[in-house]
C-alpha cells in the first residue's frame, strides 16, 4: 500500500531536510490541547505525562506530538487499518516500547484519515509504503525502517534511536496518565530539581545540584547514581555513532574507541555488550590504561544499579580479569 498523494495545496508541501513546518502547519489555528497531556511549559517534575506510551494521533493533535519529541524520542507509525501487515506490526512495536518503560513513545498515525500529515512525514522519512516507522528526536525526523521486520531488529534499532536521542540531551522519561502502561512510583522521585535540568538539557547544573547533594550527605545513593548518569551523558552527547564503531572495530586495544562505545551501548541499553568490551580490553592493556578502563566500568555499574544481575555478574568477572 503506497502513502496517500498530497492534496493540491502549496502549504501542504512535504518538509525540504530536516524540517517539519510541513507536518506542523496542518494544525488547527488555535492551538489544540496537548496530545501528549503535558503543560505547555514543558516536563512535569519525575516525568514527561502522556495519555499512553502507545496512543493515536492526528492533524488536529500531531504539533503536540513533534513537541513531546523535545523531551523523549518519538516512534512514529504510518499504519492503515486496510493492512493486517501494518496492525501486526503496530502490536509487536506497542509491545516492546511498553517494556522501556517510558524511554520511547509510540504513536500512530492513520495515513488514510490524515493524508496531509502522513504525506510530509513520508516525505520525512524517505517512504512510499505503508506501514512504515521512523522517529522524532527534538522535532528533527529519523527514518527507521518500512514494511514489517523482525522485532529483533526493532528492539536493535529502539536501542539506537535512544543512543541518539541521549547524544542530542533527549533523556526525559514518559509518564502514562492512565496508569495502564507502567507501574506507578512506588518512592518520590530523588532530587527532582536535578531531574528538570537533565530533561531541559542543562547537564552541568545537574551535575552541580547531585555534588552539593553528596556534600551534604555522602551516604546519597541517589545523587552518586545521578552523578553517574550525568556523567555518561555529558559524554556521549558529542559523539558519533558510526566513527567510535569503526574506530573500536579497527584496534580492540584502542582504549578511548573502548570507552566511548562502552558508553553508548549503555545508553542505548546494550548493557551486556558494554561491560563484555571492557572487560575484554582491561585484559589486553597494563598500566594507566587498565586503571581508566576500571574506573569507566565502576561507573557503568552505577548507572547501571550496583544490584542488576548484569552488574553483579561483571563485578565479578572484572575482580577475575585484575586479580
Amino acid at each position: 500500500m503506497t502513502v496517500p498523494p498530497s492534496p493540491q495545496d502549496p502549504q501542504a508541501a512535504a518538509p525540504q531536510g530536516l524540517d517539519l513546518s510541513a507536518a506542523r502547519s496542518v494544525a488547527t489555528e488555535q492551538a489544540p490541547a496537548s496530545a501528549a497531556g503535558a503543560p505547555a511549559g514543558g516536563a512535569a517534575a519525575g516525568g514527561v505525562p502522556v495519555p499512553s506510551l502507545v496512543f493515536e494521533a492526528d492533524e488536529q493533535t500531531f504539533n503536540d506530538v513533534v513537541a513531546l519529541s523535545e523531551q523523549v524520542p518519538v516512534v512514529v507509525h504510518l499504519a492503515s487499518d486496510k493492512s493486517p501487515e501494518s496492525t501486526q506490526l503496530g502490536e509487536s512495536m506497542a509491545t516492546l516500547v511498553r517494556a522501556e518503560g517510558g524511554a520511547l513513545v509510540l504513536v500512530r498515525l492513520d495515513v488514510e484519515a490524515n493524508p496531509r500529515v502522513a504525506q510530509a512525514l513520508a516525505q520525512a522519512f524517505q517512504a512510499q509504503v505503508v506501514p512504515t516507522v521512523g522517529a522524532l528526536v527534538k522535532s528533527q525526523p529519523v527514518p527507521l525502517f518500512q514494511n514489517a521486520v523482525p522485532e529483533g531488529q526493532i528492539k536493535d534499532l529502539f536501542g539506537q534511536l535512544k543512543q541518539l536521542a541521549a547524544q542530542n540531551g533527549v533523556t526525559g522519561t514518559a509518564v502514562a496518565q492512565d496508569g495502564g502502561d507502567q507501574a506507578p512510583a512506588e518512592d518520590p522521585v530523588a532530587h527532582p530539581e536535578a531531574i528538570a535540568a537533565m530533561e531541559a538539557g542543562d547537564l552541568d547544573g545537574a551535575a552541580e545540584i547531585y555534588r552539593r547533594a553528596l556534600k551534604e550527605n555522602p551516604g546519597d545513593d541517589d545523587a552518586r547514581v545521578g552523578l553517574a548518569r550525568v556523567g555518561l551523558l555529558g559524554r556521549v552527547k558529542d559523539l558519533d555513532l558510526q566513527q567510535v564503531r569503526d574506530a573500536a572495530a579497527r584496534d580492540t586495544k584502542d582504549v578511548d574507541a573502548a570507552l566511548d562505545m562502552a558508553d553508548l551501548d549503555v545508553a542505548g541499553g546494550f548493557v551486556a555488550d558494554a561491560f563484555a568490551r571492557l572487560l575484554t580490553v582491561i585484559r589486553l592493556v597494563a598500566g594507566d590504561d587498565r586503571e581508566r578502563v576500571r574506573v569507566r566500568l565502576l561507573e557503568l555499574f552505577e548507572v547501571v544499579g550496583v544490584q542488576d544481575p548484569r552488574v553483579v555478574k561483571a563485578r565479578g568477572q572484572l575482580m577475575r580479569a585484575l586479580f
